[in-house]
């Protein structure tokens, strides 16, 4: 009866998740943001209610539910293309660049010398409309290139260079060596399925051999913004939290150089996953910042020896873009630090942020500092795009610290109601909820939920300190 219970539920979730995916989508001119708030709400109402039904779940089906939750919701997250953001295009349009020898930094995608390369699901060809000649099409964008006419695009940001780091452009290029130019959205939502049950098994293991209680991989399996922003919508910060998980679980074995070498390249995927490090370099740190590093500047060689300074790509205008630059952004810390000054106070609140980790995380256990390091950043922050906090959600499976879910879900409701009031108060209580959780529930004691179980016949993992 338990275990049909938490099927129902996975079940539900599964077919809820495939309606969302069909049917709705914020490409629209008038976006579908209710049905896709109210379809979002329930989505993590039935994934709480299946994590707290798996409680009572005992034996080897635990490791069966986790994973087969894993493959099906993913599953389902595949039945329609991108409904939230158009970063996959770019994806995919950087790995054709790239299988046709030319480095993705080299180029905007509107520049006419990649004329040649354009397949259509990707650069649609203009209708009349009226007479004149124009972009049709929910998701497709219409630049103006002077004298060369119109070019419709598929793509976000066509006229600035491509923003990715070095190990991303080697995943988007082998994935479209393998697949092919003509072949649309499915082969990245396929491989970002293959990381998220990678992913699970990782966390399932890992949590295994710490004598720690496997439910807590549901945490991450089951969570819906890893089936909609890391399968639907394909982004590649899946790649950077498989190897950032790497790098935890090698380093606190004691194998730090193996461990900076994953952390160099999941930096490689994307800059963000060094939010991850302080909770890593208590204990023989300099070994993991080494191999960090030179691993990180290896990936950029090929790239800076064809594109020079051009690697840089879009990142100093992005983060105009964003807000950082003048602190409009932060949309707590500008409650008290307005405009530029929140900047400053920024900066002070995560580098105390980086030394308290460093101190208190016990190196056996990174996972407790990791899950504040990241999770903090992502308060202080505030980023508009919620699947940054997927860097967050192993770390809450490892710790079992459920209460940090909040963050994610906060910066979910804030892409869909894209207000600064929505997102102050969506913070905001998520703060709420972990500093309660933390004072009423953790505060003196492990919760029981937190417990290292022992396994038969091996030693219980260590709690971590922090």
């Amino acid at each position: 009866m338990r275990t049909f219970v938490v099927s129902a539920l996975l079940a539900a979730s599964t077919a809820l998740t495939a309606v969302l995916v069909l049917t709705f989508d914020l490409f629209r001119p008038v976006r579908d943001t209710v049905p896709l708030l109210v379809g979002t709400l329930v989505l993590w109402a039935l994934f709480a209610a299946a994590v707290l039904a798996l409680r009572r779940v005992e034996g080897r089906a635990v490791v069966v539910l986790v994973l087969a939750g894993s493959v099906v919701l993913g599953g389902a997250a595949m039945v329609g293309p991108p409904n939230t953001s158009t970063d996959s295009a770019r994806y995919a349009w950087d790995g054709i660049v790239q299988n046709a020898g030319i480095s993705p930094y080299a180029y905007v995608p509107a520049d006419a010398r990649l004329d040649d390369l354009r397949p259509d699901w990707l650069f649609p060809a203009t209708e009349t409309v009226a007479g004149e000649p124009a972009c049709v099409g929910e998701r497709i964008a219409t630049v103006d290139r002077d004298e060369r006419g119109l070019l419709c695009s598929a793509l976000n940001r066509t006229t600035v260079p491509t923003i990715y780091p070095p190990a991303s452009e080697i995943y988007f290029a082998a994935v479209r060596a393998v697949v092919g130019s003509d072949a649309e959205y499915w082969p990245l939502q396929l491989t970002g399925l293959l990381l998220c049950v990678g992913i699970t098994g990782m966390l399932l293991v890992g949590l295994g051999r710490r004598g720690l209680d496997q439910r807590h991989a549901a945490l991450w399996a089951w969570c819906p913004l890893v089936a909609t922003e890391g399968i639907t919508n394909s982004h590649v910060d899946l790649l950077g939290v498989a190897f950032v998980l790497a790098a935890a679980f090698w380093v606190s074995s004691g194998k730090y150089l193996r461990g900076g070498v994953m952390l160099g390249v999941a930096i490689g995927v994307k800059l963000i996953p060094v939010i991850a490090a302080p909770a890593m370099l208590k204990r023989q740190g300099w070994k993991v910042v080494l191999a960090a590093v030179v691993t990180f500047l290896v990936l950029y060689v090929p790239y800076v020896l064809s594109t020079g300074i051009g690697v840089l790509g879009y990142l100093p205008g992005y983060l105009s873009e964003e807000g950082y630059e003048d602190g409009s952004r932060f949309a707590l810390v500008s409650l008290i630090a307005p405009g530029g000054s929140a900047i400053v106070v920024s900066a002070i609140l995560l580098a105390a942020l980086a030394v308290v980790t460093i101190w208190k995380t016990d190196p056996d256990s990174p996972w407790l500092g990791q899950l504040v390091m990241i999770g903090g950043t992502l308060l202080v922050l505030s980023p508009r795009y919620p699947w940054y906090a997927l860097l967050l959600v192993p770390f809450i499976a490892l710790s079992g610290r459920w209460e940090w879910l909040a963050i994610p879900l906060a910066l979910t409701v804030r892409l869909l109601v894209p207000s600064l009031t929505v997102t102050r108060v969506s913070l905001l209580i998520a703060l709420v909820i972990i500093v309660v959780v933390t004072l009423t529930v953790r505060n003196g004691a492990r919760s029981p939920r937190s417990v290292p179980i022992p396994r038969p016949g091996g030693s219980p993992g260590r709690p971590s300190s922090l």
